[in-house]
């Protein structure tokens, strides 16, 4: 967290445990004054009592006497309850604007996260994009070079495409507005044809398939297709280059097993349960090297609840993440 965000934070905590120490103290205040009241009032009507106790009888003086213990109970327990109950209520609600406010505090952090993020990701891929056109229309390079920068330029604007199709789907998905076409499809046809993207688009990385035939699936084709490019295109930004990264696809009469594995450092135990929260990524965005936004996972879950199924991760032997979504049919 950067230290602007720190320091408003701990000043926004500071006042508003300062403000909440006051109230608390208000109606511990409160409290006193009506008990000191309540006992002022008792003695005065003792004190009363005591000067008519010459003309009145003796059994109707303790009568009296005990009213007036009786109503001064009474109130000390109405006090006791009141304040209490505003105690209990007080506290309720400082508990709930506290974790709204931290909420607010971490969603902000991570809308900022994530600019950063996108700018970086798509200003990188139009640099280069620009750079490699700019050097075809300089200088006359062989065929071989050719090719080679306009692959390059490919990738780049494939990651664009991939970037800015995950924002626009995203933000349509948690707005109800995107419009979905389920249809039968074969999910092991799409998974390989995805799989053979990948290859074209990264010649140097291991990819390995192990997928059933024919596990057909209703469902929208451009999410479920986004939904493996994501898992595949994290696979590939923390693995290693030569680690492998295995595609595999399994069908039971009762659901579809899609898995995605690589070989990276991993995901540590406790982090597991926030990866598919939207903005969320591991790490200090300021430092971290892995390129991303934190849109792609949280989209792979939204497809997956989309499509009546459920994302998981779990660790890969030895080493390494292991992305599960599994369609119930």
């Amino acid at each position: 967290m950067p230290e602007v965000n720190r320091k408003r934070q701990r000043r926004t905590t500071f006042i508003y445990c300062t403000l909440l120490t006051y109230v608390v103290a208000a109606l511990v205040w409160w409290f006193v004054s009506l008990e000191k009241q309540n006992e002022e009032i008792a003695r005065q009507q003792y004190a009363n009592l005591q000067a008519q106790s010459e003309a009145l009888p003796t059994l109707v003086l303790a009568e009296k006497m005990q009213a007036i213990v009786k109503v001064e109970k009474r109130n000390t327990g109405k006090y006791i309850a009141e304040g209490v109950t505003f105690l209990i209520l007080i506290l309720i609600g400082a508990i709930f604007v506290y974790r709204s406010i931290r909420k607010q505090f971490k969603l902000q952090l991570q809308q900022q996260n994530f600019m950063m993020a996108v700018t970086h990701e798509l200003k990188t891929p139009i640099a280069v994009a620009r750079l490699n056109l700019e050097t075809l229309l300089k200088y006359s390079l062989d065929p071989e070079k050719q090719k080679k920068l306009i692959r390059n330029t490919l990738d780049e604007t494939t990651r664009l495409n991939l970037l800015t199709n995950n924002i626009l789907v995203s933000a349509q998905l948690e707005a109800d507005r995107y419009n979905s076409t389920k249809e039968e499809l074969d999910l092991s046809t799409l998974l390989k044809d995805c799989v053979q993207d990948f290859r074209k688009r990264f010649p140097d990385r291991v990819f390995e398939e192990e997928v059933e035939e024919d596990a057909d699936i209703k469902g929208d084709s451009l999410l479920l297709q986004m939904l493996i490019n994501n898992l595949l295109e994290n696979a590939i930004k923390y693995s290693p280059r030569e680690g492998k990264i295995k595609a595999s696809l399994h069908k039971t009469p009762a659901s579809i097993r899609l898995q995605i594995a690589d070989e990276g450092p991993g995901i540590p135990e406790e982090e597991k349960s926030r990866i598919f929260s939207k903005f969320y990524r591991i790490g200090n965005e300021s430092t971290r090297k892995a390129q991303g936004t934190g849109l792609g996972l949280y989209l792979c879950s939204k497809i997956a609840l989309d499509h009546n199924g459920e994302i998981s991760v779990s660790d890969n032997e030895p080493t390494g993440s292991n992305f599960a979504v599994i369609f119930k049919i």
